[in-house]
C-alpha cells in the first residue's frame, strides 16, 4: 500500500466515532543517525493498529537488516498512522545534532494525519513544545508527551518507529554509495569506520558529510593546512 493510499485510509479511520472516542492513540517517534558521520537525520512516527498486532517488533538495531527491511512495510500497511521526516546535514551543521534531532521528530508528528493522544520519545527528551506550534494550528491541541530511556527495546510502538526510521536513512545511504562507491556508504551507513575515516582522508568531505563532526571538521582543516602549505612554497 502506498503512501498516499495510507494516508486516505488513515483519514477514513480518524472519521470513525470509536477512533474519535479512543484514549489509546499513541504514537511512538524514535531517530536514526544521530552519531554518524555524514547524512541527515531521520525521525518517524508511528501509531499503531491494536486490532492489527505485529510480531517481531524490537529495537531497530538488535534487528539484522534483512528483518528490518521484511518488518518495515508491514508496519507502514497495519499502522494507523505512520510519517517519516528528517533534518539536513546543513541544518545539522547550524544547529547542532541534538536540535536537529528534535527537529526530524517534530516534522515526523506533524506529518501524521491522525492526532495521537500520547507521543512516547524514544531517550530522555521530549520534543520541546515551541516545535508544535504549526501544527496546533490544526489540532486542537499539542498531544501529551512522555520520554522512555531505552523505548525503542522497551516500547512496541516506539521499535515501530525506529525500524521506519533506520530503514528510511539506510536507503538514503545506499543511494548515495551508487554515487560514491569509493566511500562504501552502502556498508557502514555514514558511521565513522576504519574503511569510511580511512576514505574521507583520501578523497576528502563530500556535501553529504557533516562539517562540524571531528573526524571531518580535522580533514578539512588538514586539507586547508596542505594547500596553504602548497602556496607558500
Amino acid at each position: 500500500m502506498g503512501r498516499r493510499e495510507t494516508k486516505k485510509r488513515m483519514g477514513d479511520l480518524f472519521n470513525d466515532v470509536m477512533l474519535e472516542d479512543s484514549a489509546d492513540l499513541i504514537a511512538g517517534v524514535d531517530e536514526a543517525g544521530r552519531g554518524p558521520l555524514a547524512g541527515p537525520v531521520v525521525a518517524a512516527a508511528v501509531i499503531l493498529d491494536p486490532m492489527r498486532p505485529i510480531a517481531g517488533l524490537r529495537d531497530s538495531k538488535k534487528l539484522t537488516e534483512e528483518a528490518r527491511e521484511t518488518l518495515a512495510p508491514v508496519i507502514k500497511e497495519k499502522a494507523l498512522d505512520w510519517s517519516v521526516a528528517h533534518a539536513t546535514v546543513e541544518e545539522i551543521d547550524e544547529l547542532n545534532i541534538l536540535q536537529a534531532t528534535m527537529l526530524a521528530m517534530k516534522r515526523a508528528v506533524m506529518g501524521l494525519t491522525v492526532r495521537p493522544n500520547l507521543v512516547l520519545v524514544d531517550g530522555n527528551q521530549t520534543i520541546p513544545e515551541p516545535l508544535f506550534r504549526q501544527r496546533a494550528a490544526c489540532w486542537p491541541s499539542s498531544p501529551r508527551q512522555k520520554s522512555i530511556v531505552d523505548g525503542d527495546a522497551l516500547v512496541p510502538v516506539i521499535s515501530a518507529a525506529s525500524i521506519i526510521a533506520k530503514t528510511t536513512r539506510d536507503q538514503w545511504l545506499i543511494e548515495l554509495d551508487k554515487e560514491h562507491p569509493e566511500y562504501g556508504f552502502a556498508k557502514h551507513k555514514g558511521y565513522g569506520t576504519a574503511e569510511h575515516l580511512a576514505a574521507l582522508e583520501k578523497y576528502g568531505p563530500l556535501p553529504a558529510h557533516r562539517k562540524t563532526f571531528g573526524p571531518v571538521r580535522k580533514v578539512i582543516e588538514m586539507r586547508k593546512g596542505k594547500e596553504g602549505e602548497l602556496e607558500l612554497s
